[in-house]
């Protein structure tokens, strides 16, 4: 099959991006997806950036850019209007939608994805194995389990009933149950019309727990399926919601590939990423062995692992009293600007959305900077 060379939907752009930073992975109180645009609208060219400042806009439009990936979300928090002129990020958003331009922000689901901004940084300290400071939820909401109590020579018919609308599948296996044999009790009111013993009397009956995991679309179709193929006139089941095994999360720490000195190691990373400068927690001439990456703003995150002699930080900004228990606990770190620990992930994270929209042009915003500069 040739190149595709048609332009793809904004929607297609989601999914592209979801796959690569699932929004799951994302923290509670981020705000992340698409903020702004047409699903259906075609896109030819996309723009990632850090932050969308007024000049990222502007290159936008000139660039003829119909998508930007901007990692900040430029509205967080619930807005009341969209007008111009405005001194604040929704008077950006209304630029662009007016443009035409669709906006999507990544931020922390980029924080946890796989080869994201942590992953980045943890690159070009030449770290190779990494495990997350803080794994991320893991409820994706796609599956449940039904459990249900059955007469035990009815759990085949009602198993196969659940399993004929949707119930019982795991990876690439069908018809999967689990069954446990257990005794349950009742009383039935005189309106009742029990199946096993009779109404007015406490009864005792051998049951079959038989449970299976089921598709949240598919759950109302099972329990009437399981309701249907049952003998009972009250059939008595449960429904758990389940969480996926959580893969990933916030923050990376790994070994360094060889000891290093504090200095050594600010100095490289400000080459690698690019940094005017650095502040550093710590001697310079401290050794150091293994590293705790956490992106933008790392706060007391580093400190729920544990940290001590031998370990650095690396986070791009740091505030004073954290500075302080940094030094306590033995430790040091580097704060590369809060700005600049972040954008070294737009380059890899360009090229993964390219290869898998290949017709499209991912270009990297040169109006995109670093708020901050060296006196």
């Amino acid at each position: 099959m040739g190149k595709r060379t048609d332009p793809a939907r904004v929607v297609e752009v989601c999914e592209v991006l979801e796959a690569l930073a699932p929004l799951r992975l994302a923290q509670s109180w981020d705000n992340v997806g698409l903020l702004a645009g047409d699903h259906d609208a075609e896109v030819r060219r996309i723009m990632l950036c850090i932050d969308l400042t007024g000049a990222v806009v502007e290159e936008s439009i000139e660039r003829g850019v119909e998508f930007v990936v901007a990692y900040h979300p430029p509205l967080f928090k619930p807005i009341r209007r969209l007008t111009v002129p405005s001194d604040d990020t929704s008077g950006l958003m209304f630029r662009c939608i007016r443009a035409g331009v669709a906006v999507y922000s990544t931020h922390t689901a980029l924080d946890a994805a796989e080869g994201g901004t942590n992953d980045r940084i943890a690159g070009l300290c030449g770290i190779t194995e990494t495990q997350p400071l803080e794994y991320a939820e893991g409820d994706d909401g796609a599956a449940c389990k039904i459990v249900v109590f059955v007469p035990a020579d009815e759990a085949d018919g009602v198993a196969e009933a659940m399993f004929a609308v949707g119930a019982g599948r795991i990876g690439d296996y069908r018809r999967c149950s689990f069954r446990l044999p257990g005794t349950g009790t009742f009383y039935g009111g005189e309106s009742t019309r029990p199946a096993v013993g009779e109404a007015g009397r406490y009864e005792t009956v051998e049951e079959i727990r038989l449970e299976s995991v089921t598709p949240r679309s598919a759950v109302a179709g099972v329990v009437e399926a399981l309701r249907s193929a049952h003998s009972y006139d009250e059939a008595a089941f449960d429904i758990y919601p389940l969480r996926s095994v959580p893969e990933r999360g916030i923050g990376r720490r790994g070994a360094l590939p060889k000891a290093m000195t504090l200095g050594a190691l600010a100095g490289m990373l400000m080459d690698r990423a690019g940094a005017a400068c650095a502040q550093i927690v710590g001697e310079a001439d401290q050794e150091i062995a293994r590293a705790v990456i956490c992106v933008g703003a790392a706060g007391s995150l580093p400190f729920k692992v544990g940290v001590g002699e031998g370990d650095v930080i690396i986070t791009g900004e740091i505030r004073h009293h954290d500075a302080l228990t940094i030094r306590r606990k033995g430790c040091c770190a580097i704060a590369l600007g809060h700005w600049t620990s972040e954008r070294p992930v737009l380059e890899s994270f360009g090229r993964a959305v390219g290869e898998r929209l290949p017709s499209l042009e991912v270009i990297v915003s040169e109006a995109d900077s670093e708020p901050f500069a060296p006196a």
